[in-house]
């Protein structure tokens, strides 16, 4: 006789059993559902897919990392597909980036983010875009229609919330009546102002010097701003030495209440702006990027090789996407055959190489920022003793779930109020419109920037991906007007080169380091520095160029672009390592992968010997060799007591964004402190009872230091390991800091143990006033072999694909993380052969 199930079972254990079969049936049930949920947005790869408005068909080949290799008949056809492939992986990341340019992200989030989109507002990022329309090139302008038909395209075969991405799907559990317009040519341009202002340059330490100095002495202020290293490290180019520069001193009004309000402020706007890059937070001069390249004469191949490694902040999925666009004759007609990293978003490639040339980007950072101190009267503005008439607006924030907001945004000669936006700076310190005088009644700051003028940038990213020679890569520089970059340049020819390109000010009086009072009139902008002033090489005779955010130049007199430079330790050492290679031998692609993850502490060997001198608790230290990898206890302890050394050194007198983040300019503030034993930096002001001096902070730093990873890492210090301190998440950009854990396991990855550190080549980045994780990062790495543009190599920090749970997704993290590449490859013949999907994009 058969016996049906749980008939053998007393009947509460029958119901028990019942209750959990169905709990287990529903489970696989849900699973189902939730897969299905998941893959449905994932993109066809293979096959057939129709575009309208193709002229012909277009073959999208795919390798076994998602990358995709595009071909086509006309630039036109080239960029429709380029925006569908775009949509097809990242349109959640696009249309987040758009709303987020544009200060929409209310309409998506609600109430929540609506500081962010007054801040985004009152600077105009979408504003400026819209009015660049007009200034580019028509092929621009077209190649920017073309690429938003193919985004368009993509919605509209995706119509559905499941169909797009399962972000969409979870925006409609709290917005299910949110549905993203069509893509325009405007959401592509306000990605570069989200580029400029994250690379925007010298505007922190500017409010910095401000705000220190409404706390210290102006001399000790200086003290925090070293000049740079020029005795040390070498600057990009070389050049004679000025006489001398402005002074600090006298360059800004006395910072009364009223001013140190009105900057406090504006510190608090420029923490609420989004980050779209991942530059908020800690020192920003630090956070930069690596490129160099190296001729013939001392390569393997007899041809260059050029490096480069931008440093932004770690995103999920990663800010760039890599891709080739090329056309399957190329003609004057069809002129692109490249390959590179892209920015979801928008048409053309970034970084990268062509069948002619090859270029890689730092940032410059001259300073194009000025903050102008306006002394107001309700809606005038006072501007060489006569009193104006501000520009006022009002735009109206729609807001999810809620009332639309109106925003009142006011306008100076000078550039957009910006100290008001997030509350009335006259209400931030008691007294802060004293001695204004009688006819003002209110310090507000305004701001002044180059890339809120409508400028030319999308044209020169079209250029270069068309450029064959150094005069058309030249060209291209020309109209990249911001943000303002270090362009690195090989050719298969042979020659290297380097041009500072951007549009910096020319100013009438002071050099920008300090606000300037604006009602004087006396500190306006003349103009800007003609291109063909700004510095440029061409096959140096060192036979090698490093840029990585130092110096260009020695000041000149006649040349200013700033004083706020990293201070060369990167750049430094990626020297150091061409020379000791040169002198080794000939220099491979191999020796390139391995100098771009150097991880040596450039700060240790003038630190380390003063802790060894006082007495270290540890033995951690004594035969460390500087490097800082992941199993280092050395680099474990030596970063430690570095976080709390600058803790103990300077949190007694800096507050707030002004707190050390343990970048390379502490590194030179230090390096002069360890000379004067007694400097009133050692002391802690809040001892009222005793005088702390240099070995005091020494040992109190060490032991705090000792205490901390005994607690954190267990009792053996030489078991310490600097990769479980130095880990890094990579978070999902919207719902990654949700608070909710669920959906953060959905779209979060991670951690990843990591070398490197603060300015070492590996600038894997880390706070000192937050901790030891990862804040920014090596975003991609790439090698260029101009001998055999097939052998070139690549990665990218996460994966092609935004989708959570796709393959692809963040394949490339483990390989990133352990200093791996992958080809990167460029012929038709390479790209075919390795072909892991092949669509075909029909009319």
């Amino acid at each position: 006789m058969r016996i049906a199930p749980f008939a053998r079972l007393s009947r509460p254990l029958r119901w028990t059993a019942r209750i959990l079969t169905a709990v287990v049936i529903l489970a696989t049930l849900l699973a189902g559902a939730a897969t299905w949920t998941v893959t449905r947005s994932f993109p066809q790869l293979a096959g057939q897919i129709a575009l309208p408005g193709l002229n012909a068909a277009v073959t999208v080949y795919r390798d076994a990392e998602g990358v995709p290799q595009i071909y086509a008949d006309t630039p036109a056809d080239l960029l429709k597909a380029q925006g569908y492939v775009h949509a097809q992986d990242r349109f959640w990341e696009m249309d987040f980036r758009r709303k987020t340019t544009a200060g929409r992200l209310s309409e998506l989030f609600g109430s929540s983010t609506l500081g962010v989109d007054k801040v985004v507002r009152t600077l105009g990022w979408r504003r400026t875009a819209e009015a660049e329309l007009s200034v580019i090139k028509p092929e621009t302008q077209q190649a920017l229609e073309d690429y938003a038909a193919g985004v368009n395209a993509w919605m509209a075969q995706h119509d559905g919330f499941a169909e797009r991405s399962l972000e969409y799907g979870v925006l409609k559990l709290t917005n299910g009546d949110y549905e993203p317009e069509p893509w325009s040519p405007a959401d592509s341009l306000a990605w570069l102002k989200a580029m400029a202002w994250d690379l925007r340059s010298n505007m922190g330490d500017e409010l910095d010097r401000a705000l220190i100095a409404s706390r210290i002495p102006a001399d000790r202020v200086g003290q925090l701003f070293p000049d740079y290293p020029f005795d040390r490290n070498r600057p990009i180019l070389s050049g004679p030495v000025a006489p001398g520069r402005l002074p600090a001193a006298g360059a800004t009004p006395g910072a009364g209440a009223g001013v140190t309000a009105a900057l406090a402020r504006v510190a608090g706007l420029v923490d609420a702006a989004p980050s779209p890059f991942g530059t908020k937070g800690g020192d920003f001069a630090g956070i930069g990027s690596n490129s160099w390249v190296i001729g013939g004469a001392h390569t393997a191949t007899g041809k260059p090789l050029l490096a480069n490694d931008p440093h932004l902040g770690p995103r999920m999925p990663s800010i760039w996407y890599q891709a080739g666009l090329h056309c399957r004759t190329r003609s004057a007609a069809c002129p692109y055959d490249v390959t590179g990293y892209t920015f979801a978003g928008l048409p053309g490639v970034m970084i990268g190489h062509n069948a002619r040339i090859a270029w890689g980007f730092t940032n410059l950072g001259p300073d194009v920022t000025d903050l102008y101190l306006e002394r107001t009267r309700g809606d005038s503005v006072e501007i060489a003793g006569e009193w104006r008439p501000m520009e006022v607006r009002i735009e109206r924030i729609k807001v999810a779930g809620g009332e639309p907001v109106e925003l009142r945004i006011r306008a100076t000669p000078h550039g957009p109020i910006v100290s008001g936006v997030l509350g009335d700076a006259r209400e931030a310190v008691p007294g802060a419109t004293a001695n204004l005088g009688e006819k003002a009644d209110g310090i507000e700051v305004a701001l002044r920037w180059t890339a809120l003028d409508p400028g030319r940038t999308a044209d020169a990213i079209l250029l270069l991906n068309r450029a064959e020679n150094f005069e058309q890569f030249r060209e291209a520089a020309s109209s990249f007007e911001a943000p303002a970059q270090n362009l690195i340049y090989a050719d298969v020819d042979g020659n290297i080169g380097y041009q500072a390109p951007g549009r910096i000010p020319v100013r009438a009086e002071g050099d920008g380091r300090w606000p300037a009072p604006g009602w004087t009139g006396k500190h306006e902008w003349m103009g800007f520095v003609p291109f063909d002033k700004l510095p440029y090489a061409y096959n140096p005779p060192q036979g090698y160029i490093v840029t990585a955010n130092n110096a260009v130049m020695r000041p000149v007199k006649d040349l200013f672009l700033t004083s706020d430079w990293s201070y060369g330790y990167r750049s430094q050492r990626i020297a150091d390592r061409i020379d000791e290679e040169i002198g080794k031998g000939k220099i491979t692609a191999e020796t390139m992968g391995a100098i771009q993850m150097d991880d040596r502490n450039g700060f240790a060997p003038v630190l380390v010997p003063h802790l060894l001198r006082v007495g270290a608790p540890n033995d951690t230290l004594k035969d460390w060799d500087y490097g800082q990898g992941r199993d280092s206890a050395g680099a474990a302890y030596f970063n430690a007591v570095w976080r709390h050394l600058l803790g103990r050194t300077f949190e007694d007198e800096l507050t707030g964004a002004t707190r050390p983040g343990g970048g390379d300019r502490w590194y030179e503030v230090v390096r002069s402190l360890l000379e004067r034993p007694d400097d009133p930096f050692w002391d802690d002001v809040r001892t009222a009872d005793r005088t702390e001096r240099r070995d005091d902070m020494l040992k109190a730093a060490m032991a705090d230091a000792d205490a901390e990873l005994r607690k954190l890492l267990g009792d053996s210090p030489k078991d310490w390991k600097w990769g479980d301190l130095h880990t890094l998440e990579l978070t999902h950009e919207t719902f990654g800091t949700s608070g909710i854990a669920p959906i953060e396991w959905l779209f979060n990855r991670g951690p990843l143990r990591t070398a490197g550190g603060k300015d070492a080549v590996n600038a894997t980045g880390w706070d000192a006033t937050q901790g030891y994780e990862v804040n920014w990062v090596p975003s991609m790495r790439m090698i260029v072999d101009l001998a055999d543009l097939d052998r070139s190599r690549w990665i990218n920090l996460t994966g092609a694909s935004g989708h959570a749970f796709h393959t692809n997704y963040n394949d490339q993290s483990e390989l990133w993380a352990n200093g791996r590449t992958t080809p990167m490859r460029f012929t038709e013949t390479a790209v075919r052969e390795n072909a892991a999907d092949t669509l075909t994009l029909t009319p």
